[in-house]
């Protein structure tokens, strides 16, 4: 088993600055829990104070139902991989990953068969006797998980390991962390500030704002399901567009009216609105950019401002009459060239999407009114 527990916990600094404010959360026996957020939002703290690194202000954590506030982090059972490699680099890549093991005077050939596994599973073996300089970034960051792997922890921590890596790199390095997940079957719990890496890593994600939990659940729930305003906005590339208008009802039917434009909630949104008595209101009007579609005829005008060519598709940049700034995602194989070619700036285009794409939340506390 290796569970672990949060409860209540709080970090203080300075007896004024709090950095984490009454975290709980449960995470259980072999499950991938990312923390993610803005810079700033406690992430890289709470982990810290769960591997021993940080005092705990207020609240216990626990392993294993064993609570080890007061532990030193050697004692916790617990492996940690940095942002920065925190590699020895007079030591050969061997010897990186052995030095936790012959500190704890294990027999040369255990840490022999420790190493030279982790480095099979990891593509590392032909490394093992070059020093960290000869390797490349993503070399480097594998040696650092080999070392906290021959520890042989209960709990696996990884603290923003991707994020000193290029883009194609970190692809690569996200597909091994799965495969090794997969391979290691234990705990997990990862920190990051990139929404694509938790979306992709994690069984359950915790988005974190200012220290505090802004919504607990799997890459579906939050993508699909957003608590507020915030994990809306944050979940999702580009971000969700926000629009302000109202909700009305008419006989049973309920529509919202973005710049001027009626269009009916309906389906599975639509019967929610009618559940929770929402109706003749003014709301936030939630859209990602791939819901929206360019209208063939009539639709909300817009301005073309910018078009970025993405490769599969295009994002269009574009302002309504009043202003108002979105994004729309559109597919380069739903174009002609002919249509790919008018989409300059200037272009004038109209826009729409369905209700069962739309989201709501409340103008004044930010929260998801049918979820």
């Amino acid at each position: 088993m290796a569970s672990v527990k949060l409860t209540g916990v709080k970090k203080i600094y300075d007896n004024k600055v709090v950095a984490v404010h009454d975290f709980d959360l449960e995470i259980k026996d072999k499950e991938f829990v990312v923390f993610v957020g803005p810079s700033g939002c406690g992430k890289s703290t709470t982990l810290r104070m769960i591997a021993g690194l940080e005092e705990i202000s207020e609240g216990t954590v626990e392993i294993d139902d064993v609570v080890v506030n007061d532990l030193q982090p050697k004692d916790r059972n617990i492996a940690m991989v940095f942002q920065n490699y925190a590699l020895y680099p007079h030591m050969t890549v061997y010897d990186n990953i052995a030095f936790s093991l012959r500190l704890q005077k294990l027999p040369e050939d255990q840490i022999y068969e420790r190493v030279t596994n982790a480095a099979e599973i990891l593509g590392i073996t032909e490394y093992l006797m070059r020093k960290p300089r000869a390797l490349s970034g993503g070399q480097r960051q594998r040696v650092a998980i080999g070392r906290a792997m021959v520890r042989d922890s209960k709990v696996f921590l990884m603290d923003e390991p991707l994020s000193n890596l290029d883009a194609k790199l970190r692809n690569q390095m996200r597909a091994e962390i799965i495969l090794l997940r997969q391979k290691l079957d234990t705990t997990f719990i990862y920190v990051t500030h990139d929404q694509t890496e938790a979306m992709t890593l994690g069984d359950r994600i915790v988005i974190m704002k200012d220290g505090y939990i802004m919504q607990v659940g799997s890459p579906t729930e939050v993508f699909e399901k957003p608590a507020n305003l915030f994990v809306a906005e944050f979940i999702g590339a580009p971000k969700m567009n926000i629009i302000k208008t109202e909700v009305t009802e008419e006989g049973g039917r309920y529509f919202v009216h973005p710049f001027g434009v009626k269009i009916e909630v309906d389906g599975e949104k639509g019967e929610l609105l009618r559940e929770k008595g929402i109706k003749n209101r003014k709301v936030l009007l939630g859209v990602r950019p791939e819901h929206i579609v360019l209208a063939k005829d009539g639709g909300i005008p817009v301005t073309l401002e910018v078009n970025e060519m993405m490769g599969s598709e295009l994002h269009l940049h574009v302002y309504t009459e009043d202003q108002t700034r979105l994004i729309v995602r559109v597919p380069t194989i739903d174009l002609e060239k002919e249509e790919r070619e008018n989409l300059v700036g200037g272009h004038r285009l109209g826009i729409t999407f369905e209700g069962k794409v739309m989201h709501f939340f409340d103008p004044e506390t930010e929260k998801n009114l049918i979820f």
